[in-house]
């Protein structure tokens, strides 16, 4: 394929549309799309890509519904449903057919099922409060399907928290936890064979545990725990990590290498920030390199194309606008080939 859509949200009251041409190395803006307020995170249902969800990242935060074509046009919002907390950070959509949706500013979240179609919320979902330490906060920053699980960092408590469905009820609860090093703030997760890779923002680490049997009261030990910041930073730089992405292995990549953003929230360094690469082999995380992107704070990133080839990536501050990176080198460095600079930020994207 020749021509990709990628969809864009950010701090802002739209989705933005752009078409990455991989031949040309071109990538034009298409659309702005109405939407509500702060469409900070944005998914794809699992399997229909023509129907898209987006959070409303506010102080009454929500969820939305739209349907969207192959080239990019997003219709008005079909449905919303608030997240009956504050500052909805991340949503995803799961195979059950229900949207995950995190309230960072509040310590809460739901996980909202859909009804006649995936379009319409049921507003049937209970709240989900994250517990709080004396003298602390609870910041759940993403959600993640495990299985029969739900999988929840939680930047300020520490923690990733586990979250099982009561299927007569249809009420999530938290059925475990796995604890985190104190200060860390996880932030986001992946997992890879029953491995748990963590990225903190707040240590600006990432750190490998197996995860545990939900009945054990083990805590589970680190197997790694490595920083992700990039070598002769501005002195006055001040970083907080923020994506993680392990993009699956094939012909064309034949090794898996973990990819973790850098975001520079102190004194500007001119290359950008970085994006930082590494293989996790025998037991250890390995450097592989860092790739400076010439984007201010780079709070979200997205693999797509044929073997996940390309890598667009934005920054919440600057007017660095929309980079589209190639993985090369199997995956070992990323070539920026394209840019487009007509909406200076952004914080998430959709490949269609």
């Amino acid at each position: 394929m020749v021509n990709f859509t990628i969809l864009a949200g950010g701090y802002d009251v739209f989705i933005a549309s752009y078409l990455f041409n991989s031949d040309a190395s071109t990538l034009s803006l298409t659309g702005k799309y109405p939407s509500g307020a702060n469409p900070s995170w944005i998914t794809s249902h699992p399997t229909n890509k023509s129907i898209l969800y987006a959070t409303n990242e506010n102080t009454e935060g929500a969820v939305q519904s739209f349907t969207v074509t192959s080239d990019g046009i997003l219709s008005q919002a079909v449905d919303t449903m608030p997240t009956d907390g504050d500052s909805p950070a991340f949503a995803v959509a799961l195979s059950t057919g229900q949207v995950a949706a995190m309230n960072y500013g509040s310590g809460n979240g739901r996980i909202i099922p859909t009804a006649h179609t995936p379009l319409e919320f049921a507003n049937t979902a209970n709240v989900i409060s994250f517990p709080v330490r004396s003298g602390g906060v609870s910041h759940p920053h993403m959600a993640l399907e495990y299985g029969s699980e739900v999988l929840v960092p939680d930047l300020g408590g520490d923690a990733i928290w586990r979250l099982r469905e009561n299927r007569s009820s249809g009420n999530w609860s938290i059925a475990g936890s796995i604890a985190q090093p104190a200060g860390s703030g996880p932030r986001h997760i992946a997992v890879e064979d029953g491995l748990l890779f963590t990225l903190h923002e707040l240590a600006s680490t990432l750190t490998v545990q197996k995860i545990p049997s939900l009945d054990t009261t083990k805590t589970a030990a680190l197997l790694a725990n490595v920083s992700i910041i990039p070598p002769d930073p501005p002195v006055n730089a001040s970083f907080a990590a923020a994506e993680l992405l392990i993009p699956k292995t094939s012909v064309k990549f034949p090794v898996q290498y973990i990819y973790a953003s850098n975001r520079n929230v102190g004194q500007i360094d001119e290359r950008g920030d970085a994006i930082a690469i590494f293989r996790y082999v025998n037991g250890k995380l390995e450097l592989i390199s860092h790739v400076y992107t010439g984007l201010d704070q780079v709070r979200g990133m997205e693999f797509g194309g044929e073997d996940s080839e390309y890598l667009v990536a934005s920054g919440v501050a600057g007017t660095g606008g929309v980079a589209v990176f190639r993985r090369v080198d199997e995956g070992r460095g990323l070539k920026e080939i394209a840019r487009n600079l007509d909406v200076p930020t952004r914080t998430t994207f959709v490949w269609l």
